[in-house]
Protein backbone atom coordinates (compact mmCIF):
# COMPACT_ATOMS: atom_id res chain seq x y z
CA UNK A 1 0.00 0.00 0.00
CA UNK A 2 2.83 2.41 0.85
CA UNK A 3 4.39 1.80 -2.58
CA UNK A 4 1.04 2.49 -4.24
CA UNK A 5 0.69 5.86 -2.43
CA UNK A 6 4.28 6.75 -3.34
CA UNK A 7 3.58 5.86 -6.98
CA UNK A 8 0.42 8.00 -7.02
CA UNK A 9 2.33 10.90 -5.48
CA UNK A 10 5.05 10.58 -8.10
CA UNK A 11 2.52 10.46 -10.96
CA UNK A 12 0.70 13.54 -9.59
CA UNK A 13 3.99 15.43 -9.20
CA UNK A 14 5.03 14.56 -12.76
CA UNK A 15 1.67 15.71 -14.11
CA UNK A 16 1.94 19.01 -12.23
CA UNK A 17 5.53 19.51 -13.47
CA UNK A 18 4.51 18.79 -17.06
CA UNK A 19 1.92 21.58 -16.88
CA UNK A 20 4.54 24.11 -15.74
CA UNK A 21 7.71 23.04 -17.53
CA UNK A 22 7.46 25.43 -20.44
CA UNK A 23 5.84 22.89 -22.75
CA UNK A 24 2.48 24.57 -22.54
CA UNK A 25 0.34 24.52 -25.65
CA UNK A 26 -0.29 28.27 -25.26
CA UNK A 27 2.12 30.28 -27.42
CA UNK A 28 4.10 32.83 -25.42
CA UNK A 29 4.73 36.28 -26.85
CA UNK A 30 8.32 36.98 -27.79
CA UNK A 31 10.43 39.34 -25.75
CA UNK A 32 10.64 41.30 -29.01
CA UNK A 33 6.87 41.90 -29.16
CA UNK A 34 6.21 45.53 -30.02
CA UNK A 35 9.70 46.17 -31.39
CA UNK A 36 8.47 45.48 -34.91
CA UNK A 37 6.95 48.98 -34.95
CA UNK A 38 10.29 50.72 -34.39
CA UNK A 39 11.63 52.82 -37.22
CA UNK A 40 15.00 51.07 -36.90
CA UNK A 41 14.37 47.65 -35.40
CA UNK A 42 17.74 47.29 -33.62
CA UNK A 43 17.54 50.69 -31.89
CA UNK A 44 15.00 51.89 -29.35
CA UNK A 45 13.85 55.50 -29.58
CA UNK A 46 15.94 56.17 -26.44
CA UNK A 47 19.06 54.71 -28.08
CA UNK A 48 18.49 56.83 -31.19
CA UNK A 49 18.16 59.95 -29.00
CA UNK A 50 21.30 59.02 -27.03
CA UNK A 51 23.29 58.52 -30.25
CA UNK A 52 22.05 61.83 -31.69
CA UNK A 53 22.94 63.69 -28.49
CA UNK A 54 26.37 62.07 -28.18
CA UNK A 55 25.66 60.46 -24.81
CA UNK A 56 27.94 57.68 -23.59
CA UNK A 57 25.36 54.99 -22.78
CA UNK A 58 27.81 53.20 -20.48
CA UNK A 59 30.59 53.10 -23.06
CA UNK A 60 33.13 54.58 -20.67
CA UNK A 61 32.51 52.42 -17.60
CA UNK A 62 36.07 50.97 -17.60
CA UNK A 63 37.42 54.52 -17.28
CA UNK A 64 34.75 55.91 -14.98
CA UNK A 65 34.96 53.08 -12.47
CA UNK A 66 38.76 52.92 -12.48
CA UNK A 67 39.54 56.50 -11.52
CA UNK A 68 39.27 58.34 -14.85
CA UNK A 69 36.28 60.71 -14.51
CA UNK A 70 34.28 62.06 -17.41
CA UNK A 71 34.35 65.77 -18.25
CA UNK A 72 30.60 66.38 -17.96
CA UNK A 73 30.33 64.93 -14.46
CA UNK A 74 33.47 66.76 -13.31
CA UNK A 75 32.00 70.03 -14.58
CA UNK A 76 28.75 69.27 -12.73
CA UNK A 77 30.78 68.79 -9.53
CA UNK A 78 33.23 71.62 -10.26
CA UNK A 79 32.55 73.61 -7.08
CA UNK A 80 32.80 70.54 -4.86
CA UNK A 81 36.03 69.49 -6.62
CA UNK A 82 37.47 73.03 -6.52
CA UNK A 83 38.08 73.07 -10.27
CA UNK A 84 40.22 76.06 -11.28
CA UNK A 85 39.37 78.40 -14.16
CA UNK A 86 42.21 76.87 -16.19
CA UNK A 87 40.95 73.34 -15.51
CA UNK A 88 37.38 74.38 -16.37
CA UNK A 89 38.51 75.72 -19.76
CA UNK A 90 40.40 72.50 -20.51
CA UNK A 91 37.43 70.37 -19.41
CA UNK A 92 35.03 72.40 -21.56
CA UNK A 93 37.31 71.75 -24.58
CA UNK A 94 37.44 68.02 -23.83
CA UNK A 95 33.65 67.91 -23.41
CA UNK A 96 33.04 69.87 -26.62
CA UNK A 97 35.39 67.70 -28.70
CA UNK A 98 33.85 64.55 -27.25
CA UNK A 99 30.29 65.67 -27.91
CA UNK A 100 31.00 66.79 -31.48
CA UNK A 101 32.77 63.53 -32.39
CA UNK A 102 30.19 61.39 -30.57
CA UNK A 103 27.29 63.08 -32.34
CA UNK A 104 28.93 62.62 -35.75
CA UNK A 105 29.65 58.94 -35.05
CA UNK A 106 26.20 58.47 -33.51
CA UNK A 107 24.58 59.73 -36.71
CA UNK A 108 26.69 57.27 -38.69
CA UNK A 109 25.66 54.39 -36.39
CA UNK A 110 21.99 55.31 -36.85
CA UNK A 111 22.41 55.46 -40.65
CA UNK A 112 24.27 52.13 -40.74
CA UNK A 113 21.62 50.43 -38.58
CA UNK A 114 18.90 51.90 -40.79
CA UNK A 115 20.63 50.55 -43.90
CA UNK A 116 20.89 47.07 -42.36
CA UNK A 117 17.25 47.22 -41.32
CA UNK A 118 16.25 48.35 -44.82
CA UNK A 119 18.17 45.45 -46.37
CA UNK A 120 15.96 43.03 -44.46
CA UNK A 121 12.81 45.09 -44.96
CA UNK A 122 13.27 45.08 -48.74
CA UNK A 123 14.71 41.53 -48.84
CA UNK A 124 17.74 42.84 -50.76
CA UNK A 125 20.48 41.84 -48.31
CA UNK A 126 22.67 38.76 -48.70
CA UNK A 127 25.37 37.19 -46.51
CA UNK A 128 28.09 39.47 -47.83
CA UNK A 129 25.89 42.50 -47.23
CA UNK A 130 25.23 41.35 -43.67
CA UNK A 131 28.94 40.86 -43.05
CA UNK A 132 29.80 44.28 -44.47
CA UNK A 133 26.99 46.06 -42.60
CA UNK A 134 27.70 44.48 -39.24
CA UNK A 135 31.44 45.07 -39.58
CA UNK A 136 30.76 48.75 -40.33
CA UNK A 137 28.40 49.07 -37.36
CA UNK A 138 30.89 47.37 -35.03
CA UNK A 139 33.71 49.64 -36.23
CA UNK A 140 31.58 52.74 -35.72
CA UNK A 141 30.53 51.60 -32.24
CA UNK A 142 34.18 50.97 -31.40
CA UNK A 143 35.15 54.44 -32.58
CA UNK A 144 32.28 55.95 -30.59
CA UNK A 145 33.36 54.12 -27.46
CA UNK A 146 36.96 55.23 -27.98
CA UNK A 147 35.80 58.87 -28.17
CA UNK A 148 34.15 58.59 -24.75
CA UNK A 149 37.03 56.66 -23.17
CA UNK A 150 39.58 59.12 -24.55
CA UNK A 151 37.64 62.03 -23.05
CA UNK A 152 37.86 60.32 -19.66
CA UNK A 153 41.62 59.85 -20.07
CA UNK A 154 42.07 63.52 -21.02
CA UNK A 155 39.92 64.58 -18.07
CA UNK A 156 42.04 62.56 -15.66
CA UNK A 157 45.14 64.32 -16.98
CA UNK A 158 43.59 67.71 -16.13
CA UNK A 159 42.73 66.82 -12.52
CA UNK A 160 44.83 66.35 -9.41
CA UNK A 161 44.85 63.12 -7.42
CA UNK A 162 42.88 64.83 -4.65
CA UNK A 163 40.21 65.95 -7.12
CA UNK A 164 39.90 62.42 -8.49
CA UNK A 165 39.52 61.01 -4.96
CA UNK A 166 36.87 63.64 -4.19
CA UNK A 167 35.11 62.83 -7.48
CA UNK A 168 35.04 59.10 -6.69
CA UNK A 169 33.62 59.83 -3.24
CA UNK A 170 30.99 62.20 -4.64
CA UNK A 171 29.93 59.59 -7.20
CA UNK A 172 29.81 56.80 -4.63
CA UNK A 173 32.78 54.83 -5.96
CA UNK A 174 34.86 55.02 -2.79
CA UNK A 175 34.64 55.98 0.84
CA UNK A 176 36.58 58.77 2.56
CA UNK A 177 40.20 57.75 3.01
CA UNK A 178 40.10 55.12 0.28
CA UNK A 179 42.57 55.81 -2.54
CA UNK A 180 41.96 55.59 -6.24
CA UNK A 181 43.24 52.70 -8.29
CA UNK A 182 46.17 53.64 -10.53
CA UNK A 183 47.03 51.14 -13.26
Amino acid sequence: MRNFVALLTLVAANAAFAQHDGHSHQPQPSGYAGMHTREIKALSPEQVADLREGRGMGASLPAELNGAPGPMHVLELSQQLKVTAEQRAALERVKSEMKTSAQQLGAQVIAAEAALDDGFKTATIDEKGIGDATARIAALQGQLRAVHLTAHLKTKQVLTGEQIMAYNQARGYSTPGEGTHRH
